[in-house]
């Protein structure tokens, strides 16, 4: 088994319209091992979208091939690929997505729940990811009562709770004044040290990328460098 959680091989994304062609990503190779951390930064249309879109198996290269735990997801079918990242991966968006509806702690729960489990070990995992992230105080307060970093704060529990393999976060503090933005990110980094998942982070934020460790720059679908 490869000692790479992710993997990117020749990966390339065009999209067809007719007789138009518009190439958006061309010739990607990286990979994420456990506890490694890479940013990915790059102006606005630069690719970085649609390379989380095809890490995440929400969208099937041209070319190429993405491999997650050692398994060749890019080839997978829809069904297949649903199951290995509902196992592998979990998701931080610069929005929390969060349910109004739901309380923090019902938030966090909801993916074990969807995976079956019962209610008790899932309620158990949450309080103690909550606790973790410094919300433990604040189990039944729903997203409207919750602050801006609080509520990024919930879904990073909420990523977590499926002890996932590797985090995807698109522009995770994009959100956030400067303040909480600092205090997410540090939370981000502590955690996946603590869990062992790999991260990788889709930002604007150059400051940001540069304290992640490794990071890819996009140009016009292309890796233009790397930074370590």
């Amino acid at each position: 088994m490869s000692d790479f959680i992710l993997q990117a091989s020749g990966l390339g994304k065009t999209y067809k319209d007719g007789d138009l062609e518009t190439r958006v990503l061309t010739d990607i190779e990286l990979q994420l091992a456990p506890r490694q951390r890479m940013a990915v930064v790059g102006a606005s249309g630069s690719g970085k979208s649609t390379l989380l879109h095809l890490l995440a198996g929400l969208d099937k290269p041209t070319v190429g091939e993405v491999r997650l735990a050692g398994q060749s997801f890019s080839s997978l079918s829809e069904s297949k690929r649903g199951v290995l990242r509902n196992k592998h991966l979990g998701f931080v968006y610069q929005f929390h997505y969060l349910l109004d509806e739901l309380n923090a702690l019902e938030n966090v729960m909801l993916p074990l729940r969807i995976a079956r489990q019962t209610p008790e070990t899932a309620e158990q995992r949450a309080r103690e990811l909550l606790k973790q992230v410094g919300l433990g105080h604040r189990l039944q307060h729903k997203p409207a009562e919750l602050s801006g970093g609080e509520r990024q704060r919930v879904a990073i529990a909420r990523a977590l709770i499926t002890r996932p393999s590797c985090i995807l976060a698109d522009e995770p503090t994009g959100n956030l004044d400067s303040k909480s933005a600092d205090q997410v990110f540090e939370l981000m980094l502590s955690l996946n040290e603590q869990f062992d998942t790999a991260l990788l982070v889709v930002t604007h934020d150059l400051a940001l990328a540069s304290q992640i460790g490794q990071t890819i720059t996009l140009v016009d679908g292309c890796i233009q460098k790397d930074a370590v």
